[in-house]
């Protein structure tokens, strides 16, 4: 069922856990949803006594969709927007090395946001608002996706950057494809940054140390020898390395800049307060001050979680690169143009019309629910975009048999980013834009379903009520015709799910 892939994301917990905490939601006067029976997880890979520790530190609450209930609200869906792609690259470098990827590590809508979309750019600063969908085999099941974009920039034309690298020195990045891994990223971003830009580099290991004050990229020369001199040695003391990291970025501030902290590292915490909620509130705390927050995240075994809810809490976005390929399309292809914020703390809601929709599921955004007062309550946290961003939302939508008219509207939120006035905009759709079958609909969407399908197996084997076999013929039909080396690779990882799952 398509349903039954939308369950929470990022959690450790069993797949029967994680279908009961992600019951359908359904609207005013509906019959309850039948959960799918939960197939058993793959066994997670052997972890060590001090990697489990790491892992079983205190946790930040995260939401989840609330059970079915029979009020108004049950019909009305909202949830912080999110960019981030670091579970699909993570699930690629693990499956690539003949490894099962950790189901907790899985994250539907990353994997979805992780592909090109062909949604048309606003004329204006802000949001435009797609919607469409399609049909499935199973009777009056479709799946609904909502798009939305911003405006491209031209990186000459962008605002100048004040950029603060805070980056893992620990022992545990002395690995092949970690700090040399970083070293190269940034020697590559400074070739690419414009005379008006200015970098800072923290180094952490048992303490942090600032190893370039804010510089001038005048002073190219000068960053390329701090970068050089970065050298592991010692603990991992994550909280220090990021505090310092933002006292540089507050310090350097300039308000006519993109202020921008850029934590690379493990995210293997193990010295300083290793509580994930006491790194959060510091991090939260200078986000309130727009500094915004990449995570990048490097290495074969990684902290996942808290990179991405450090990136969550500072307002920006997590990533993961394991080879030099994918280093340089974030820092050369997707950062230099990219270092603007277009919106801040936006936020999407989609209310169904209940004579239409019986029941619906969002795919995955599980630790991004908000509540449906908290959409117009700005000063509750959503999600930083920049410009050319594109994020997908797709739900399972059970349909009443025979009915017509508006099945849903669609809206986003968001402040400006500097006068932090808010505005939205919206769109509706009726049953009958619906097309008639999945697999006829428009390309993109139809590589959507699949990389969420796929993510949705390999985290407790539901998917769309395909198998691998299913989902890789889809995918190597796509791959056929759309041109495109990511949907070709998509295939391959498919086909490499089956060898290693077989």
């Amino acid at each position: 069922m398509l349903a039954a892939c939308g369950g929470p994301g990022g959690s450790s917990h069993g797949a029967a856990d994680r279908a009961a905490d992600s019951a359908p939601h359904r609207v005013p006067g509906s019959a309850p949803d039948r959960v799918p029976d939960s197939a058993p997880d793959r066994a997670a890979p052997e972890r060590s006594g001090t990697e489990q520790s790491r892992t079983e530190q205190a946790r930040p609450d995260r939401s989840s969709p609330q059970d079915d209930q029979d009020t108004p609200a049950a019909q009305i869906s909202t949830f912080a927007l999110d960019v981030d792609t670091a579970s699909y690259d993570y699930a690629r470098r693990a499956l690539k090395e003949g490894r099962w990827p950790e189901p907790g590590r899985i994250r539907p809508e990353e994997f979805v946001n992780a592909f090109r979309q062909d949604y048309a750019e606003p004329e204006g600063d802000g949001f435009a608002v797609h919607l469409d969908g399609a049909r499935l085999p199973a009777g009056d099941e479709a799946v609904l996706r909502v798009g939305l974009r911003t405006r491209g920039s031209d990186a000459a034309a962008r605002r100048p950057a004040n950029l603060t690298f805070v980056v893992d020195v620990s022992g545990s990045m002395a690995e092949t494809g970690r700090l040399d891994l970083v070293q190269h990223a940034l020697h590559t971003l400074l070739d690419q940054l414009a005379p008006g830009d200015q970098v800072s580099i923290v180094s952490f290991s048992d303490q942090a140390r600032l190893v370039a004050s804010m510089t001038p990229l005048t002073a190219r020369s000068e960053l390329h020898a701090a970068v050089d001199r970065l050298a592991v040695d010692g603990g991992t003391n994550l909280e220090a390395g990021v505090v310092a990291g933002y006292q540089e970025a507050a310090r350097a501030y300039r308000s006519a800049a993109t202020n921008r902290v850029v934590l690379l590292s493990d995210g293997l915490a193990n010295q300083g307060r290793t509580a994930w909620q006491a790194i959060l509130d510091r991090v939260k705390e200078h986000a309130g001050r727009q500094v915004t927050l990449l995570t990048v995240g490097v290495g074969r075994e990684y902290g996942d979680e808290l990179m991405e809810q450090l990136a969550d809490n500072g307002d920006g976005a997590a990533v993961y690169v394991s080879t030099r390929a994918e280093a340089e399309k974030v820092f050369v292809s997707q950062l230099p143009a990219t270092l603007d914020v277009r919106a801040r703390d936006a936020k999407a809601q989609v209310v169904f019309n209940p004579a239409v929709v019986a029941g619906y599921r969002l795919v995955g955004y599980d630790n991004r629910a908000l509540t449906a007062e908290e959409f117009r309550d700005d000063d509750r946290d959503g999600g930083e975009i920049g410009p050319g961003h594109a994020v997908t939302a797709l739900y399972s939508v059970r349909l009443r048999p025979g009915a017509t008219g508006q099945l849903a509207q669609a809206a986003v939120r968001w402040q400006h980013p500097d006068t932090r006035a808010p505005a939205e905009e919206s769109r509706s759709i009726d049953a009958g834009d619906l097309g008639t079958a999945v697999w006829e609909a428009p390309l993109r969407l139809q590589v959507d379903v699949v990389a969420a399908a796929f993510a949705g197996h390999m985290r407790d084997r539901q998917a769309f009520g395909l198998d691998l076999p299913a989902l890789g013929a889809q995918a190597r039909r796509l791959a056929g015709v759309a041109e495109d080396p990511m949907v070709t690779e998509l295939a391959a990882l498919i086909e490499t799910a089956r060898s290693v799952s077989g």
